[in-house]
């Protein structure tokens, strides 16, 4: 425990700030340790990732997958550790970076239309304190076309169902032309229709060369949906391509005996992803 507590001093602050020496990679973290009232969530990661990947982030409730997400994007403080984006810190690279939270997290009685909301998305390349014009309407409105709710435009948000709420969201994101997606649970509590066209997004994406990480919960589609994986308990238990770390030893290792009721289902989903 006194490590922990060593690494949450000033001088740990400190070395958030430092850079990563990986120029070319889209996120490196080195020794990231994040703690909550003294307790470490995240401890010793070390991660990279590369370039054009579909990133899924695995593991069980409590091991730290949207911990990490909030901790990349300094939305958390750090205990310790270096993260960085094709080598410089966060605030270097904010236009870069796109972020679509939890569902759960968003006040969806605000009162704003779905327009209003994924314009948003343009304020880094327009600016805080200037109107949003007819540009970048015009971006709203193709964004909310790829993600087929243009028909919304005008609605209020907290008129949406909870997958077309996700979908703004996505769209917000999309507004932003990104090198770099985070993801946190969006295929959470949707239905097959909107889990349809999210995934097709993030193909999409994903053909383009960007770089997409997204927090996810269900196993049952993590070989079809991914090409990347992180899976995550507390530390990096492995990383890596889908097809080479997707086992049942990795998969005991980071969900333990919450994966014990699963281990046929787990064997069955390996065996499809082979």
């Amino acid at each position: 425990m006194k490590d922990v507590i060593d690494k949450m001093s000033p001088a740990g602050d400190a070395i958030g700030e430092q850079l990563s020496d990986h120029p070319h990679v889209p996120l490196a973290i080195h020794d990231l340790t994040v703690a909550y009232h003294r307790k470490p969530v995240l401890w010793d990661v070390d991660l990279d990732i590369p370039e054009g990947k579909l990133v899924g982030i695995i593991g069980p409730n409590g091991a730290g997958k949207s911990t990490l997400l909030k901790a990349c994007l300094n939305l958390i403080p750090k205990a310790s550790g270096e993260i960085g984006f094709y080598g410089l810190p966060y605030k270097k690279q904010q236009s870069q970076i796109a972020y679509v939270p939890q569902r759960e997290s968003v006040d969806w009685d605000f009162p704003v239309t779905v327009l209003d909301v994924v314009a948003m998305g343009t304020y880094r390349q327009l600016g805080w304190f200037k109107w949003v014009g007819k540009k970048q309407k015009e971006q709203a409105m193709q964004a909310l076309e790829q993600v087929g709710l243009a028909h919304l435009a005008d609605r209020q948000i907290s008129a949406l169902s909870g997958g077309q709420q996700q979908r703004v969201f996505l769209a917000r994101a999309l507004t932003q032309d990104a090198r770099i997606y985070f993801m946190d649970e969006p295929f959470s509590a949707v239905d097959a229709a909107t889990e349809e066209a999210i995934i097709k997004i993030l193909h999409n994406l994903n053909a383009q060369g960007k770089t997409v990480l997204v927090v996810h919960h269900d196993l049952s589609t993590v070989g079809r949906y991914f090409d990347w994986l992180v899976m995550l308990n507390m530390r990096v238990v492995a990383s890596g391509p889908t097809q080479d770390i997707l086992t049942v030893e990795n998969l005991e290792k980071t969900y333990g005996g919450h994966l014990s009721i699963l281990s046929d289902a787990a064997q069955n989903l390996i065996t499809v992803t082979r």
